[in-house]
C-alpha cells in the first residue's frame, strides 16, 4: 500500500461540507483508506483573484490504486460534488479541488499529472496542515522535510486554523 497526501480545499458554496464530503466518499472507495487528516484552514486565494477565501485540509491515505488511477477517483469525486473545470478554468472558484501532493517517494512527470505536485511546496496553505500530520516526511525531489520547506518560504500567507478536523 502506497501513503499518499491529498490536499483538499473549497472556496465555493459550504466550504467545510464539501472537504468533509470529498473526504468521506475517498474514505468510502474500497481501495483508499484515510490514515489520518488535518485541521481544517482558512486561507486567501493563492495565484486566483477571488473574493472568497478557501478552507483547506490535508490528509493522509493509504491506497493500491495507481498515481493515475488515483488522479481518476479524485476528479470522479470532484465532479459528484459539483465541480466543473471547463467553467471555474484553472484556478477559478470551485467547490473543491483534490490534489495529489506526495505518492510514497515516486516522481511522474505527465502533461496531466505532476508528483509530487510541482508548487505545494511554495504554499503556505498545504504545508501548514502537512507540518500538522507529517512534518518529518522528507520531499522527494529537494530531499527536505516539510519543516525544512516551511521555514524557507519567503513570503507565506497567513493561514488561521479553523480549529476543527475533517
Amino acid at each position: 500500500m502506497a501513503i499518499v497526501y491529498l490536499s483538499l480545499g473549497s472556496n465555493k458554496g459550504d466550504r467545510i461540507g464539501f472537504v468533509q464530503q470529498a473526504t468521506s466518499l475517498l474514505n468510502g472507495y474500497e481501495n483508499i483508506n484515510v490514515v489520518q487528516s488535518s485541521s481544517l484552514y482558512e486561507t486567501e486565494p493563492w495565484g486566483v483573484e477571488s473574493d472568497n477565501w478557501f478552507v483547506n485540509a490535508v490528509i493522509q491515505v493509504s491506497t493500491s490504486l495507481s498515481p493515475r488511477t488515483l488522479l481518476l477517483q479524485c476528479q470522479k469525486i470532484e465532479n459528484v460534488l459539483g465541480r466543473n473545470r471547463e467553467k471555474e478554468g484553472r484556478y477559478g472558484d470551485r467547490n473543491i479541488d483534490i490534489d495529489i501532493l506526495l505518492y510514497d517517494n515516486l516522481t511522474v512527470s505527465e502533461q496531466d499529472l505532476i508528483i509530487p505536485h510541482a508548487h505545494f511546496h511554495e504554499r503556505a496553505f498545504t504545508l501548514v496542515p502537512m507540518l500538522e500530520i507529517a512534518p518529518d516526511v522528507v520531499h522527494p525531489v529537494y530531499k527536505k522535510t516539510m519543516t525544512d520547506l516551511y521555514e524557507e518560504l519567503e513570503n507565506p500567507e497567513m493561514v488561521y486554523l479553523y480549529g476543527t478536523r475533517i
